[in-house]
């Protein structure tokens, strides 16, 4: 049987509405039949389960009342005729299905497939397809459909998702009340933009694409909501250089932080500044870091002022934040850093410190041409609203950040988020757990401040950092993610600036 999907997913991401008009253009301006692309999906989401458990034979499939349940019955039908023994478990009143996902399950019952209501039972197989609730969900999962999904949770058998996990929400990646934990999730058409980013992947397992031959034509007409950063973007913003290149032409990173006991946020800066490209690294830090520093990395320059003037007539980006601190020397430096007119990232005690100063209505905590980094406590100071509000919608939440402080904004987090002036959002899908662990953030800074240095935008180095980062957590994750630590991801660093 030939595959028809694929596990390189595309750079284009919509949301759920957008997909809607996808498909609706699909069907009434080019012409496809409807229940021809609901055949389509369930063969491709039937290819998935064959090569996934090819030893699986009874399959349970729960299927709900929309054109999700009739993937399902497709999927029914297929296993039927392939000799395996599918079984559905129709959740919510038949009576109520129409269209083509009514040609599909009347298409199923005449082939003779065995076909259940759902009465809270067990569910029972070697395979669950989860077929009950697709992209337009708007509200918390409840009655029927919530006992189905917990029924679904509580079975020890893998489950695969057709399009969606039914509960988790296809533009922000948030849980609807409840959701299936899928071991692999076949989404079709558009790629929806919740399935890259915060509980997302923790409910769908691997993830596939299907475009189902629906031709280019169609998604010309809808503009994407949102682009997942690839390495070619890496390949295109960072060309080889030119034979005649000297460090003068890549960049000076300037990094200020290492307050009391906590130089090692300003190294780990410094170095990854240098690992990504950066032509010179100077660090600004308190007197007893200066030798530790050197110690670790001499080729950048250290030193112990509380004057930046004349370092800000040399630098080409500031990076404010890694330990930085919260007391006036801390508060000194970034004031001066602010006033200047220079590129600046923004990090850790540097974002807690802006999100006091916007609250006071200091002028300088609008400034433009500069990175904001937070997690999503950071990102909830810098907002005045509860982290929780930050997950339920990250689109929202960064694009909220890029307008109130007229910034290049990340939502870093699982599917780390940047959003630009244009109103572009870039999203990241590398890294994994093991980047939960104390420095990932300095690191991240010093590898955009470097890129930032080198030519690159504001979005892209953005873009590109946070991908780079990411990758190479990835890369130094193959000995195991836990005990990974921020100076692990250096060598990875240097691998990835160069493809």
């Amino acid at each position: 049987m030939a595959l028809h999907y694929t596990s390189e997913l595309p750079v284009d991401l919509y949301r759920a509405a957008d997909v809607r008009e996808l498909d609706r253009i699909a069907i009434h301006e080019q012409g496809i039949p409807g229940f021809d692309l609901m055949s389509r999906a369930g063969l491709a989401a039937f290819s998935l389960l064959r090569a996934r458990w090819p030893a699986a034979s009874r399959i349970a499939i729960v299927c709900g009342t929309g054109n999700n349940g009739g993937d399902g019955y497709v999927v029914a039908s297929l296993a039927l005729q392939a000799g395996l023994q599918p079984q559905i478990w129709q959740v919510g009143d038949a009576n109520r299905i129409q269209g083509d996902a009514l040609t599909a399950r009347r298409k199923a019952l005449a082939e003779g497939v065995d076909i259940r209501p759902f009465n809270g039972e067990a569910l029972q197989g070697d395979v669950i397809v989860d077929a009950l609730l697709g992209t337009g969900l708007s509200g918390d999962v409840r009655g029927e459909s919530a006992r189905a999904i917990a029924a679904i949770n509580a079975s020890t058998v893998p489950v695969l998702a057709i399009d969606i996990p039914s509960g988790l929400c296809a533009d922000s990646g948030s849980v609807l009340g409840n959701a299936v934990r899928a071991a692999a999730t076949i989404t079709f058409i558009g790629m929806k933009q919740g399935l890259l980013t915060g509980m997302a992947a923790d409910h769908c397992g691997d993830l596939y694409y299907a475009l189902l031959d629906v031709p280019d034509a169609v998604f010309a007409a809808v503009p994407v909501a949102s682009r997942q950063v690839k390495q070619q973007h890496i390949a295109r913003w960072l060309p080889p250089r030119p034979r005649h290149a000297h460090k003068g032409h890549h960049g000076h990173v300037l990094i200020i932080g290492g307050d009391h006991g906590m130089g090692g946020a300003a190294a780990m800066a410094a170095e990854a500044a240098g690992r990504v490209g950066a032509g010179l690294v100077t660090v600004v830090t308190r007197p007893a870091h200066v030798s530790a520093i050197l110690s670790r990395r001499p080729e950048c320059m250290v030193l112990a002022t509380t004057d930046l003037g004349e370092l800000l007539q040399r630098a080409t980006v500031v990076v404010a934040g890694p330990g930085l601190g919260q007391g006036e020397w801390g508060q000194s430096l970034l004031r001066q850093a602010l006033a200047s007119s220079l590129p600046l990232v923004v990090d850790a005690d540097a974002l807690n410190l802006l999100a006091q100063w916007h609250d006071q209505g200091n002028p300088l905590a609008r400034r433009g041409n500069w990175i904001l980094t937070p997690h999503p406590g950071e990102a909830a100071r810098l907002l005045g609203c509860p982290t929780a509000k930050i997950q339920r919608d990250r689109f929202d939440s960064v694009r909220r950040l890029q307008t109130q402080y007229a910034a290049v904004a990340i939502l870093k987090g699982n599917g780390s988020l940047i959003a630009g002036p244009e109103g572009e959002v870039w999203l990241s899908a590398t890294g994994n757990p093991g980047m939960a662990s104390g420095g990932m953030g300095d690191v991240l800074s010093g590898v955009i401040g470097g890129l930032l240095a080198q030519g690159l935008t504001p979005v892209q180095a953005a873009a590109a950092g946070v991908w780079l980062h990411g990758n190479a957590a990835d890369e130094a994750a193959g000995a195991g993610e836990r005990g990974l630590l921020a100076t692990d991801l250096m060598a990875g660093l240097r691998h990835g600036v160069n493809p």
